[in-house]
């Protein structure tokens, strides 16, 4: 009997190799390499569903488009990552830690949907249907349209779809689904992209969206082949700290609508449950004003957020002082620090700065810049900046204060909030000066003249 030719694949990348190889050429990572037989790919005669194909080149002018839009799941913030609601046929990936609520919030969505007389499916690969029953029991999840499976079994949950033809199907997780025409265990790179392309397949042609749970991996990564992200249509991120109550659903990549909508949600004992308005949520623990803490109003997508930065300047006890930084990049604000030491004269090499965002929010926008000096420089002096001013503005290597996007938005939101001042650059402040009539702009064009406003 002729022994079965294998090769070996990267469990990380898929980069094959007809040996094992300790390091992957292909993303470098070592010890990822796994024997797997190969299969002999044959043209099917039939399709995955059973009916033959009859696809056929079709010119662009002769193709009737339908659009059959989306249908809304009911939770606010859920729709708004999405763009609106679900695509039919759409393929949706969602990633987060262990433990991040993935599956609560997945199991809420399809309750949501079930509760609408739209039947669900909801396939469940890791725990068995009492578990799944009593996460709904916690959750208060009840619905005689909500159909739950224990099934890591690839072709018997094809079966299952097209038996019983529901709205919408969650699949938790893919890592553990496989399929019983490859050799190789589930979660391997073969079985993630098999299982995948066919329920890709099946999302298509039945028109059905399809939500797929993916583990991630320690560096923070969805676990698996990349190519993984590029098949689905949707990649969505659960985010939170585990000692924090809030957790935020943020597309990075969405085929129909932004990738910069976040959702903002907080745990309960009842699950995962919307926040409205992400402003005061996190400036509900700001009581009393101390030095170093200043309000910036952050984009997220299209929604601005209110956040509170805090600044911590002590004198160091090494030859070479520290710069930590948690929810801003470190080395914007190293750069920062420099500009604030070259055109402030204000002298921090010889002292460690500690920048926090409160609430475990993160901020990767230039709109930032001004909001790190202004805290910074407060600490350092050990002033108070005025509670009630809003501070955001880009600031350049020659101290320049640049004007930012959606300047607008952001004073609206202050204003609502109750802000009676806010601190801009002056580039923005004609522009938004008939949009805000509640709330007194202060226009700057350098750092120098920040820091005579504010102290």
């Amino acid at each position: 009997m002729a022994k079965p030719k294998t090769h070996f694949v990267c469990q990380s990348c898929g980069y094959q190799a007809p040996k094992w190889l300790g390091r992957c050429p292909g993303c470098e990572g070592w010890n990822t390499f796994v024997e797997e037989r190969v299969i002999e790919e044959k043209i099917p005669e039939r399709d995955l569903l059973g009916f033959e194909s009859e696809a056929i080149p079709t010119p662009i002018t002769e193709i009737v488009g339908e659009e059959r839009g989306r249908f809304h799941i009911g939770i606010e913030e859920f729709d708004r990552v999405l763009g609106g609601g679900i695509v039919f046929g759409s393929v949706i990936l969602v990633g987060g830690d262990p433990g991040i609520g993935k599956s609560t919030l997945l199991l809420q969505v399809m309750n949501r949907l079930a509760s609408k007389g739209k039947k669900v499916l909801y396939i469940s690969g890791e725990e068995s249907l009492q578990q799944t029953k009593m996460r709904a029991d916690r959750l208060g999840v009840s619905s005689d349209q909500l159909y739950v499976v224990s099934e890591t079994s690839l072709e018997k949950i094809l079966q299952d779809i097209q038996t019983i033809r529901p709205s919408t199907v969650v699949i938790d997780s893919i890592q553990t689904i496989y399929s019983s025409e490859l050799p190789s265990t589930p979660g391997s790179i073969s079985q993630v992209r098999e299982t995948s392309s066919r329920l890709l397949y099946l999302a298509k042609h039945l028109s059905i969206p399809i939500f797929l749970v993916g583990h991630v991996t320690k560096e923070g990564f969805i676990a698996g082949p990349k190519v993984l992200e590029h098949m689905v249509d949707t990649v969505l991120y659960i985010e939170g700290e585990a000692n924090h109550l809030f957790r935020i659903l943020r597309a990075v990549k969405n085929r129909f609508g932004s990738t910069n909508e976040i959702g903002v949600f907080e745990m309960k004992d009842s699950g995962l449950v919307e926040v409205t308005s992400p402003s005061e949520f996190f400036l509900s623990g700001r009581i009393q004003p101390t030095s170093g803490s200043v309000v910036m109003p952050s984009i997220e997508g299209s929604r601005p957020i209110l956040i509170e930065l805090q600044a911590l300047v002590v004198s160091t006890n090494f030859g070479i002082p520290r710069r930590t930084a948690q929810g801003v990049d470190p080395n914007r604000v190293s750069l920062l620090v420099a500009v604030m030491e070259k055109r402030l004269g204000i002298h921090l090499s010889s002292h460690d700065i500690f920048l926090n965002i409160a609430g475990g929010m993160r901020v990767e926008e230039p709109g930032a810049d001004l909001g790190v000096i202004a805290a910074i420089a407060s600490n350092f002096n050990d002033k108070l900046i005025d509670p009630e001013m809003v501070v955001f503005g880009e600031v350049g290597l020659g101290g320049e204060v640049r004007g930012v996007s959606q300047s607008g938005v952001r004073v609206k939101e202050a204003a609502r909030v109750g802000f009676k001042r806010c601190l801009l650059p002056k580039q923005n402040q004609e522009k938004v000066k008939k949009e805000a009539k509640a709330i007194e702009l202060i226009g700057v064009s350098t750092i120098k003249e920040a820091m005579g406003v504010l102290f």
